[in-house]
C-alpha cells in the first residue's frame, strides 16, 4: 500500500542530479517544485538556482515551476529564473502537471518532475505518469502543515528504503 507513494528516485539534492544523463535518455522537460527543492521556503532564486536553470536551458531542456504557492511567491522566484511557471497548482492534482507539459511542449515520456514532498510532488507526478525525483528538503524550517506531513513521509521512506534493501539482497 505504501508503495504507491514511493518515488522513482530519491536523491540528496536537485543540484546533484545528472541532468546530462537525463538529456541523453531523451528527457526534454523538467518540472520543479520551488520551496525546499531549489531554495529554502520563501527565498528568491539564488545564484545556484540561476546557474542550474542556465545550464539546463543550454543543454536544451525546457523548465517549468509548479507550486502550490500564490502568484507573488512564484513570481519572486521566477523574476530571475525566467522559466514557465504555474502557481496555485493544487498538487497532487494531475491537471497542472499536464498544463506544465503543454507549456513546455513535452509529454509524460520525456518529462521529469523534481520535488521535496511525497504526498504532493511525487504523488502528483506519479498520477500524471511522469518520472519523478524526490529530493531531501534544503532547510528544516517549514510551515506547520508541511512539518506534520513530514512525520508521515518518514514512515513511507522507511518502507521505501526497506524495500530497496530487499531488492539488493534478492539480486
Amino acid at each position: 500500500m505504501l508503495s504507491k507513494f514511493y518515488p522513482a528516485h530519491y536523491v540528496e539534492s536537485a543540484y546533484k542530479i545528472n541532468y546530462e544523463k537525463l538529456y541523453q535518455e531523451g528527457y526534454r522537460g523538467i518540472i520543479f517544485d520551488i520551496d525546499n527543492t531549489l531554495v529554502p521556503h520563501g527565498f528568491p532564486a539564488d545564484d545556484r538556482a540561476l546557474r542550474l536553470f542556465a545550464s539546463l536551458k543550454k543543454m536544451g531542456f525546457k523548465c517549468c515551476l509548479l507550486s502550490n504557492n500564490k502568484e507573488g511567491r512564484v513570481s519572486l522566484f521566477n523574476n530571475d529564473a525566467k522559466v514557465y511557471a504555474i502557481w496555485d497548482a493544487h498538487k497532487p492534482a494531475k491537471k497542472n502537471y499536464y498544463k506544465a507539459m503543454e507549456l513546455m511542449e513535452t509529454n509524460k515520456n520525456n518529462t521529469v518532475f523534481i520535488g521535496d514532498q511525497l504526498f504532493t510532488d511525487v504523488w502528483g507526478a506519479k498520477n500524471a505518469g511522469i518520472e519523478n525525483f524526490l529530493v531531501k528538503p534544503i532547510h528544516p524550517k517549514e510551515e506547520i502543515q508541511i512539518v506534520l506531513k513530514r512525520y508521515l513521509e518518514k514512515i513511507v521512506l522507511w518502507s521505501y528504503n526497506r524495500a530497496l534493501k530487499r531488492k539488493k539482497v534478492e539480486k
